[in-house]
């Protein structure tokens, strides 16, 4: 099917008429940074009739909305801190999405909440009653109490001098890169231009406000104004970046806070439920993901690089310790396979603990022409999307419609029940195991058909691209070629951190996949020889970087050898950020 009559489709044909599209046309709303809030962002202002572009300087969800704890959920902790209408916002956008916009994508979890001494029970219940009411109607399971027989025997990794009881509670858990990039395949399927590798390098100013921005290919090195009535900034922990870009302080400052989290495998903690657990100054989540548990989080102060934040071996010290104090088996260094970064962009405040700053959102209009929003949470992304073209609003000479994203469901999510009743059928159709055709769906639900009929030999495919991914086989070899052909991958990071999650899944971390799938990607995308070995070399050298960050104990000597490592995107990025 021609590219152009899939309006989703986020492939290098698109990506050329994209730039024709930003150089020629007036917008109403340009959104500046592709992580869930612009993604989200882009999409609220698409369907209210808007003319949108997006535009991101280095790729779909590659920076917080990617390193997330993979959780959609109201923030249990929250209620502690008398949140509560965080948490009740974050509830009813769980059950929303859960149900409505993307059931395909986000799905129920389940957690233990060991009690460590009799007195907590009727306060913790309270609290966990509070938590599955508060949201209104919720589609999961009431909390469940245990005595501590019955919490062992679900999680018989637990010590018995762990816990008095506990209480089983549910929440939600999405792949938030899959889910950043799905948001933003949704608004290019109603129209908005959304372009990765994109970077703002200036803003255009008429007499006293903002009149849009000055981009740069970061492909190519080209540049074109773009012109909007409003630009909305929306680049999480870039946020003071980009205000000082355009002139202005702003109304708020943003503090990022690191989170860092390791996955190990899954029989190395025995347990048919996830955990939380409390810890000296938050919460440690202990999570299902697949055939691994994710291990997480810290949160402290960072002032280094913010593209590339990187994990110390006291960061991991700090995981082990606290996770091992409940478990008969204790987890070591060794046991460790994938480890992830991610910062969080927090208001601050009076507090310079970021375990207290704020996790509302605040939107202003800096000045004319120009809105910021920063804050939240990754599950209210879609009320922070509102709220700031709401604010947008003011600039804009047209009457602007309201917010109807709670009823426009994400690509893929229409058909999908049914879907998934006939994955034998789709399976005996396609050779493919019922189990990995339930995977595939949880992953691209009903756009799973575009995927498949790459490996259909009678409508044209090739029928090797059902086979798994070398050393990976979780993913199809048609993943790899989906993610060049309509989720706008464009360098081999792309693929292996975030369209597939390669780089934390496996021990080898991507490094034994690269060749592979750098060879797959070169054929798709014209890369010369040389440049296919460059995008090989650079990943691998990032992970040994990763590798070296996780050996030493200081931010500082951690930062120093992440930057070690290459970035394809990096040669051409100006000093103004990743904006």
């Amino acid at each position: 099917m021609d590219a152009a009559a899939e309006p989703s489709r986020l492939g290098p044909a698109s990506r050329a008429r994209a730039w024709d599209r930003l150089a020629s046309e007036q917008f109403d709303v340009v959104v500046v940074g592709g992580g869930v809030v612009g993604t989200g962002a882009a999409l609220d202002a698409a369907t209210r009739g808007l003319k949108v572009a997006l535009v991101e300087a280095r790729d779909l969800a590659s920076g917080t909305s990617s390193r997330s704890s993979k959780l959609f959920h109201g923030g249990l902790r929250y209620l502690e801190q008398l949140d509560f209408g965080l948490v009740r916002e974050a509830l009813r956008e769980r059950e929303l999405n859960m149900t409505r916009l993307a059931p395909h994508l986000i799905k129920p979890v389940s957690f233990l909440y060991p009690l460590t001494a009799h007195w907590e029970r009727p306060y913790v219940t309270a609290g966990v009653t509070l938590y599955d009411t508060m949201g209104g109607k919720s589609s999961l399971p009431h909390q469940k109490q245990l005595t501590r027989s019955g919490a062992l025997r679900m999680a018989p990794a637990l010590k018995r001098s762990a816990l008095v009881g506990a209480i089983r509670y549910y929440d939600a858990q999405a792949d938030d890169a899959r889910h950043t990039m799905m948001v933003g395949r949704t608004a290019a399927q109603y129209g908005a231009v959304v372009r990765t590798s994109t970077q703002v390098v200036d803003f255009l100013h008429e007499v006293d406000r903002v009149a849009g921005v000055r981009v740069r290919d970061v492909e190519t090195g080209r540049e074109t104004d773009v012109r909007a009535s409003v630009v909305v900034n929306c680049t999480g922990v870039w946020t003071d970046q980009m205000q000082h870009a355009a002139g202005t302080r702003g109304r708020f400052r943003v503090k990022a806070s690191k989170g860092v989290h390791f996955l190990v495998a899954r029989d190395k903690i025995p347990s048919d439920t996830g955990m939380i657990l409390r810890t000296e100054k938050s919460v440690l989540f202990v999570i299902p993901w697949r055939n691994h548990w994710i291990v997480g989080t810290t949160d402290t102060d960072w002032n280094l690089d913010l593209a590339h934040p990187a994990a110390t071996r006291q960061d991991l010290d700090y995981l082990l310790e606290h996770i091992n104090r409940v478990l008969v088996t204790p987890l070591t260094h060794d046991d460790i396979e994938g480890v992830y970064a991610g910062l969080r962009p927090l208001l601050a405040g009076e507090s310079e603990e970021t375990s207290k700053l704020s996790r509302e959102h605040a939107v202003s209009r800096v000045m004319p022409g120009l809105v910021a929003i920063a804050g939240g949470k990754y599950t209210t992304y879609r009320v922070m999307a509102a709220d700031a073209i709401d604010a947008a609003a003011e600039d804009i000479p047209t009457r602007v419609a309201p917010s109807v994203t709670d009823r426009v469901p994400l690509v893929g999510a229409d058909g999908y029940y049914a879907l998934v009743n006939q994955a034998e059928q789709l399976g005996l159709r396609h050779g493919l195991h019922p189990h990995r055709v339930r995977h595939l769906l949880d992953r691209y639900g009903s756009l799973l058909h575009g995927l498949l009929a790459m490996g259909d030999r009678a409508n044209g495919g090739d029928p090797s691209l059902l086979e798994p991914v070398e050393a990976a086989p979780d993913y199809l070899r048609a993943e790899i070629a989906y993610a060049v052909a309509y989720e706008g991958a464009l360098h081999l990071d792309d693929v292996l951190a975030r369209r597939t999650r390669i780089s934390i899944e496996y021990a080898h971390r991507g490094v034994d996949s690269a060749a592979a799938v750098g060879a797959q990607m070169a054929e798709l995308l014209g890369w010369t020889d040389e440049q296919r070995e460059y995008e090989v070399r650079s990943y691998i050298e990032r992970v040994q970087a990763e590798r070296d960050s996780q050996s030493v104990d200081t931010d500082v000597e951690a930062d120093k050898r992440r930057l070690a490592a290459p970035d394809p995107r990096a040669p051409r990025l100006a000093a103004l950020g990743t904006g």
